[in-house]
């Protein structure tokens, strides 16, 4: 609920952080929020799967609480890192366009390397700060996350984003689901560069 916002970031700040801090493998946490819709994306990162895995009882409890505290429903996805890049970091004021596509099940690789390739085009757009893809290989669904300075940089990047997405949908066979653009209120993932 969009009054919960403030709270629910509060909570995730001064609880949620620390406490998936202290379990072993967690390599930090995003979030994502539309102040209009009062959604909210959390994204837990981790060193390896069996990390991910193992810390599921601890991470139940603390998704549950987040519910309450949001006052919404909690829908949980897990993803492959495939690719990380920064070309510098976040700050305050930043934010984020997600794009959920769905790959050809033989096409990962070549959406991977489509966006690799595009990297140095991405990376002259005004306020680019990173890019990320999320991947999961069983389902073919992907995760594109691309982050800017400023709202006017976020906004100023449509079109150019618009081109990509269209190319990627020829050149990669990926088929895209929804794109929707965010503030982002928490960046603290420790996740390496990875192209």
């Amino acid at each position: 609920m969009p009054e919960n916002i403030d709270p629910g970031i509060r909570f995730v700040d001064e609880e949620v952080r620390p406490m998936l801090g202290a379990i072993g493998g967690c390599r930090g946490l995003s979030v994502l929020i539309d102040r209009d819709s009062g959604e909210c994306i959390a994204t837990s990162s981790w060193d390896s799967e069996e990390s991910m895995r193992a810390s599921m009882d601890e991470v139940e409890a603390i998704r549950a609480r987040a519910g309450e505290v949001f006052g919404g429903s909690i829908s949980v996805d897990e993803w492959e890192i495939a690719l990380m890049h920064r070309e510098h970091r976040t700050s305050e004021g930043c934010c984020s366009r997600v794009t959920w596509a769905d790959v050809e099940p033989s096409m990962p690789e070549a959406a991977l390397q489509f966006i690799r390739d595009s990297l140095p085009k991405i990376e002259q757009l005004n306020g680019f700060c990173s890019i990320s893809v999320l991947l999961n290989r069983d389902t073919g669904r992907c995760c594109i996350t691309s982050t800017y300075d400023s709202r006017e940089a976020l906004e100023g990047s449509r079109a150019m984003a618009d081109q990509l997405r269209a190319a990627a949908t020829d050149a990669a066979g990926m088929a895209i689901r929804e794109v929707r653009e965010y503030e982002l209120a928490m960046a603290h993932l420790h996740v390496p560069e990875l192209v």
